[in-house]
């Protein structure tokens, strides 16, 4: 190969790399730990928002606004195969989520309050662990809450 070849074609293999990709962007996405709503006082230990829906591949970051909140994924509330996670108290965590499927949520120390969300990431096989997650045992008012959640996911259009 002589010279001249060599650098054409390594303008070429540039010039294809650094053409637009077609694939989206992963989004970062952010949920606040709160001890209390900003918007209903009488709302206390809530995760803002308390639902999500997002692509495979974005990232959600909890952020501790207020001290003594973590999140942690709840047993039996995951895609199988998806990775858990539990965050420390008072610390920040960010979740990259590339299974499609419905990710339960809590904070640890106050599920039994109700502190407890859902990610839905969307994508082809999402709908797998619905019905595993609806049926997770839950305790306190995280139960309740979690009714709540449900009726809203079922106002959603979740076409993948």
């Amino acid at each position: 190969m002589t010279r001249r070849t060599a650098l054409i074609s390594a303008a070429a293999t540039t010039a294809v790399f650094a053409l637009p990709s077609r694939s989206r962007a992963a989004t970062a996405h952010e949920v606040m730990m709160l001890t209390k709503s900003p918007d209903d006082p009488a709302l206390r230990n809530i995760f803002s928002p308390r639902l999500l829906v997002v692509e495979s591949g974005d990232t959600v970051k909890f952020v501790p606004t207020e001290k003594t909140h973590n999140s942690a994924s709840i047993r039996g509330m995951i895609p199988e195969g998806a990775e858990t996670w539990k965050g420390k108290i008072n610390q920040e965590i960010e979740v990259t989520l590339t299974l499609p499927g419905f990710y339960g949520y809590e904070c640890t120390p106050h599920h039994a309050m109700g502190m407890v969300g859902l990610v839905v990431v969307k994508g082809d096989g999402m709908m797998t662990n619905l019905e595993a997650a609806k049926a997770a045992k839950l305790r306190g008012k995280g139960a309740d809450v979690f009714a709540e959640i449900w009726a809203e996911v079922g106002g959603l259009d979740l076409q993948a």
